[in-house]
């Protein structure tokens, strides 16, 4: 999965940057991925040591280095403090390989369509730069407002596709495949 490696490090929305992470976005990542309400659906992902933080911040860095693309760090033009994550990642779904769409947000970002704002561009990035691998979410069935925010980004309910996650079951949201003719 590493051999094509189309490096985008920044993407722009209407109100959103969106960056490659540095060693400098390690305070960030402690600080959403330790608020008790981040991590509620998926709490195998809630950090609890400083230390997690960069070996967190160490896997984002070497999958960017690896492919080319990662998770993106979202901040409002101008500013700098992080309003969240947001990015793709290689795995596996059902033998299947896929890219994984992944956001998380600090809760003072939340209900103002940001994460809606970044998944959209992700996925439009993904879709022109690694075509070849389906762009899927794996989200709770508790998780409304994820579910919500990957309909608004273009993503549909594939249930034929749901199972096992880490932290329970994994409903399945896919984009539907670019059009390039």
């Amino acid at each position: 999965m590493g051999e094509h490696r189309p490096t985008t490090a920044r993407l722009k929305t209407g109100r959103l940057s969106l960056r490659r992470p540095t060693i400098d976005d390690v305070d960030a990542i402690f600080t959403i991925h330790n608020d008790p309400e981040t991590c509620v659906h998926n709490p195998s992902d809630a950090l609890t040591e400083r230390c997690e933080a960069h070996a967190l911040y160490a896997r984002w860095n070497d999958q960017w280095q690896r492919n080319g693309y990662g998770y993106w760090v979202v901040l409002r033009h101008g500013e700098t403090e992080p309003l969240g994550f947001c990015g793709v990642k290689p795995m596996e779904l059902n033998g299947t390989a896929v890219l994984n769409l992944f956001c998380r947000f600090a809760p003072s970002a939340w209900g103002q369509g940001y994460a809606s704002e970044a998944a959209a561009t992700v996925i439009a990035w993904s879709s022109q730069h690694v075509p070849h691998l389906p762009l899927i979410a794996r989200i709770r069935p508790a998780n409304i407002a994820s579910q919500r925010m990957a309909i608004r980004a273009g993503l549909t309910r594939a249930q034929h596709l749901d199972g096992p996650g880490y932290d329970g079951t994994d409903w399945i949201y896919i984009a539907e495949p670019a059009d390039n003719t």
